[in-house]
């Protein structure tokens, strides 16, 4: 398990290199999202199971091709299909990207562009330790995964450079539970209130069983895997298709 100074050494290392420039959906990832307005859930981060992995989340970097129907079908509504960033992986090019980036040198296309670049997120896992989302499934594994968008990893990354928190928040004994908050602004939902709780709380006997008896998640498994050239076409394909206001084949 990493140390708070290591995950803060990374995150600075990283906030250095910016600054000059599917996992598939199952009942284990929690639909925090599908919270009402006024809602909140309360959150115990944990590890990843991976040793090698510095961080307690996996970053995700994944790009949206929209579909106005589904090839075949008269009567389809509009669909949505996500692909892998090959930026998400060492040393890949994005053949996505690759052709959208020239884009925003085109006032015309600058939308366009926003709506095939790539969008990032975070995997993490932990329990839900409080929550009113009624979920029609609930897994008997407590130990959700969760995919947290930039505003709310933001939240956490702060927290995690502040001097003043003194241990990582995945310690089993020393750790401390993470408040969602859910509003809207603009018409759109807003987390940006969500927030640490200011004392650290031990895992209860339950929590310490589950982790015993199912284990940690190792999150790379639930990364999309890396494309090979075939699937490299294929997406290019879709990519195409898309753009040309094709129906999803």
């Amino acid at each position: 398990m990493a140390t708070l100074q290591e995950i803060r050494a990374k995150l600075k290392e990283q906030e250095s290199r910016s600054s000059g420039n599917g996992a598939p959906m199952d009942n284990g990832i929690y639909p925090f999202w599908n919270m009402e307005e006024g809602d909140s859930a309360v959150f115990r981060f944990l590890p990843d199971g991976d040793q090698d992995n510095p961080y307690f989340w996996k970053e995700r970097l994944m790009i949206k091709l929209p579909f106005a129907g589904v090839k075949g079908e008269t009567d389809s509504k509009p669909v949505q299909v996500q692909v892998p960033c090959m930026e998400m992986y060492e040393g890949g090019t994005c053949p996505i990207l690759s052709e959208v980036r020239g884009w925003f040198k085109d006032p015309n296309l600058e939308d366009m562009g926003r709506k095939y670049w790539k969008k990032r997120s975070y995997l993490f896992q932990g329990f839900v330790v409080s929550g009113s989302l009624k979920e029609e499934s609930v897994p008997e594994n407590p130990i959700r995964r969760f995919i947290i968008g930039p505003q709310i990893f933001q939240i956490i990354k702060a927290s995690l450079l502040d001097p003043d928190m003194e241990e990582i928040p995945t310690d089993y004994t020393n750790g401390i539970d993470f408040r969602l908050n859910k509003s809207s602004k603009g018409g759109f939902a807003d987390y940006s209130t969500s927030n640490w709780s200011r004392r650290s709380r031990p895992l209860d006997d339950a929590e310490m069983e589950a982790i015993n008896k199912f284990d940690l998640f190792n999150l790379d498994n639930f990364m999309p895997k890396r494309p090979g050239d075939v699937e490299l076409k294929v997406i290019q394909e879709m990519f195409e298709a898309s753009v040309d206001g094709e129906p999803y084949d």
